[in-house]
């Protein structure tokens, strides 16, 4: 079920507004029973098989993040209860999103294994990401441990953020929980930023990636088509993921949620550090507080910091999809971001050359991030120089 299909849109949102806010009114535990429900029906109805995994991953996760509480509390390392967590977490992820890549990688090196055919279950790499941030944020001693199971399913399956994002993560909605305080203002402001993903989603998206998706499926896209598709794939992907994240937290508030910001507008940056400080915030701070700080970030030499952002890129690339095109993606802005940090590229430039230097820096890097393989890559690339 997705956010601007009809049985959402006038069936299942209309109900569970109604049943939040008429019965469970003044019933806090209610309404989060009813509200993990009800995000469990949301989830299961498009991908019934992989809710059951997601029910495990919430019950390891709220397990690890008691262990985890207790050792703080007790003054232990929670060192065991993290490590664990990682491995817990990313197995499940690399067993149902990479293995298959994996294998087939191995195999053009020689091996002769069979694939899996394992279905990528929809949301995984958000659920995780969540997953993982609440046990993370209880051994850092900024939240505390949930001692009811079903709050923490809660967290991790809420239906506003589960599919699409923004990647929540623990520390700024752990009061809200139990402590929201629903009020007109918030669901009067969050009916409006709905709407507007709504719009960004149907009708901006939806008919750019016509143009995108003609232009990338070509054979042999004339120099002009290929810059026309390009250009329709910047707007079309800025459209469809702000939209869905712009609806993402309005609902949260018409809920009494409040989710931070994901977008800031990415595309009036002037460098591409600046770009990345604007575009997919939840993922970039996700990674900066869990990767890049813990590695040492940039208290460290140049060396060090060099390696922290290699691995932090590769891992921003790869999460994206289990292709070597969002690797290579990744490497690309992990270069550009080094030739901004320490070799001072674009800095002292007029303003509008800086902005016309990053916006095509990140549309050049969107061709890997659309493209099916290197070679259609490669391809495409061709293409928008007359090849």
């Amino acid at each position: 079920m997705v956010f601007s299909s009809s049985i959402f849109l006038f069936a299942f949102l209309p109900a569970v507004l109604l049943v939040y806010y008429l019965p469970l009114r003044r019933w806090r535990t209610g309404q989060n029973v009813f509200l993990f429900l009800a995000s469990l029906f949301f989830y299961g109805w498009g991908a019934h098989e992989a809710l059951l995994l997601m029910l495990g991953s919430i019950l390891a996760n709220y397990l690890l993040g008691l262990w985890a509480g207790r050792a703080r509390s007790a003054g232990r390392s929670v060192r065991p209860a993290v490590v664990l967590a990682a491995v817990v977490n990313l197995s499940l992820l690399f067993v149902f999103k990479y293995l298959d890549f994996t294998i087939s990688t191995l195999n053009l090196l020689g091996w002769k294994l069979s694939l899996f055919g394992i279905e990528l279950p929809i949301g995984i790499s958000f659920f995780t990401f969540q997953a993982m941030s609440y046990v993370f944020d209880v051994a850092r001693g900024k939240a505390e441990a949930q001692k009811n199971p079903m709050n923490v399913g809660l967290y991790v399956a809420l239906f506003p953020q589960l599919v699409a994002g923004p990647i929540v993560k623990y520390e700024t909605v752990a009061w809200d929980i139990q402590h929201r305080r629903e009020n007109w203002a918030d669901f009067s402001d969050g009916t409006h930023r709905f709407l507007i993903g709504l719009g960004k989603k149907v009708l901006l998206s939806n008919q750019l990636a016509v143009v995108a998706d003609a232009a990338f499926a070509a054979a042999a896209p004339t120099a002009a088509m290929a810059w026309l598709g390009l250009a329709c794939y910047t707007l079309q992907l800025y459209y469809d993921f702000s939209g869905y994240s712009d609806m993402a937290i309005g609902l949260g508030k018409m809920f009494g949620f409040h989710f931070d910001e994901n977008f800031r507008w990415p595309y009036a940056a002037r460098s591409f550090i600046d770009l990345w400080r604007r575009w997919h915030i939840s993922l970039t701070s996700w990674f900066r507080d869990y990767v890049y700080i813990p590695l040492g970030g940039s208290r460290v030499g140049h060396a060090k910091q060099l390696r922290n952002l290699l691995i932090v890129w590769s891992l921003t690339g790869i999460w994206h999809g289990a292709n070597w095109t969002f690797l290579c993606w990744g490497l690309f802005s992990f270069v550009l971001i080094v030739l901004e940090k320490y070799c001072r590229l674009g800095q002292g430039w007029p303003a509008p050359l800086q902005h016309l230097y990053t916006m095509l820096a990140f549309t050049f890097s969107l061709v890997f991030f659309r493209a099916d393989s290197l070679t259609a890559a490669g391809q495409y690339f061709a293409a928008l120089f007359g090849a």
